[in-house]
């Protein structure tokens, strides 16, 4: 029996699968508000057969966005557009939905990445950053302004409220976005953080902000709706941040009832040196989940029905993430399902897509229009 098709329960959320499609920015909003290419784009995802979707990072307010394309959940403008999306998707899956919140910090005000990525100009609308130092995240980039003490309740406060709109939404699940160089990762990373206050220094100290909005962000949802965080394992730059502080704000976490793990790498430093390879961060999931214990996923170049397959199967991670893998090849289950012998969800109308051979791919659930 394949374990990758085997159920698991993150806290009190039950999953049919270990599959997680990764959230994924497209920066296409419009204000903060989802358009019609998320109903598109998440829409062909509800109907994979994966364990569970996490809406791509979603900005708590309008300055913690990267692009101005990029999703919010900090009006109610942005609460109704995405209400609409997800009265869809429910009309056809049962599939968990979650959110990742996240704030950009020092890399918002930025172009899309296929109009070159780089900050925006004053003329075009840039606006300023805020982060924990006022380091710019690149040389010749315009720097970032510190968050004093009123920036940092804030922010705080707008991670819990966007919590709460997601609750309010229906949301399964809420992960913060703590990775990647964003405004959390740059807290941890003593590459961005050179504060000489109580949120800066010892790791404690770096810790203590993300921390204090975890807390925030777990109080202001119902305690049975699951709250992870996404972490950078490693920025992959020496006297950065690494794997075993990584290990410490995961037992932090724990402490603080984190339910889950998704660990990623990179993102702070243009001096980052990674040797991409299949699975090259699933060692870093491997890890914390050995020392800490906490419900872990993996992702980074997984692709492979085999690759995921032996992930879990061997115990390096609870759960597998896919990404670009999943932009490439939507029904990515169906596929990961027939070569491991296992059953996947299928709406029924497409249930006569199924080769003869795997007539059986789909199962007897029946699943549908509402």
């Amino acid at each position: 029996m394949s374990v990758l098709f085997s159920p698991y329960q993150l806290g009190s959320l039950p999953l049919r699968n270990r599959i997680v499609i990764a959230p994924m920015c497209q920066y296409t909003a419009e204000d903060g508000n989802a358009a019609d290419w998320h109903l598109i784009h998440l829409g062909q995802f509800a109907l994979s057969g994966a364990g569970l979707l996490v809406i791509e990072a979603t900005a708590v307010e309008d300055i913690g966005r990267i692009t101005p394309g990029d999703l919010g959940l900090y009006s109610d403008d942005n609460q109704a557009a995405l209400a609409r999306v997800l009265a869809a998707i429910r009309r056809y899956s049962r599939m968990p939905v979650a959110i990742q919140l996240a704030h950009a910090g020092r890399k918002a005000s930025r172009h899309a990445p296929w109009d070159g990525g780089q900050c925006l100009a004053p003329e075009e609308g840039a606006w300023q950053t805020v982060a924990p130092s006022a380091l710019p995240h690149a040389a010749g980039e315009p720097p970032p302004a510190a968050l004093d003490a009123a920036g940092l309740a804030r922010i705080k406060s707008a991670f819990a409220r966007a919590a709460e709109r997601a609750a309010a939404l229906g949301l399964d699940a809420v992960e913060l976005h703590g990775a990647h160089g964003y405004l959390l990762h740059q807290f941890l990373s003593p590459i961005s953080n050179r504060r000489d206050d109580a949120y800066g220094g010892a790791l404690e100290n770096r810790m203590r902000f993300p921390l204090e909005v975890f807390e925030a962000v777990r109080a202001a949802v119902p305690e049975r709706m699951p709250v992870g965080m996404r972490i950078s394992g490693t920025d992959w730059v020496e006297g950065g941040w690494d794997i075993a502080q990584s290990v410490a704000f995961a037992e932090a976490l724990a402490e603080r009832g984190c339910s889950f793990m998704h660990v990623s790498s990179g993102g702070v430093s243009p001096q980052q040196k990674i040797a991409l390879a299949p699975g090259y961060q699933v060692p870093l999931a491997e890890r914390i989940k050995a020392e800490v214990g906490l419900p872990t996923i993996a992702v980074g170049l997984v692709t492979e029905p085999s690759q995921a397959e032996a992930i879990v199967a061997s115990g390096q991670a609870d759960l597998v993430a896919l990404a670009r893998a999943m932009l490439f090849e939507a029904h990515w289950p169906w596929r990961a399902a027939a070569e491991l012998g296992a059953q996947v969800e299928a709406p029924h109308q497409y249930w006569r897509s199924q080769p003869r051979e795997l007539k059986a791919l789909f199962g007897e659930t029946r699943i549908g229009m509402r």
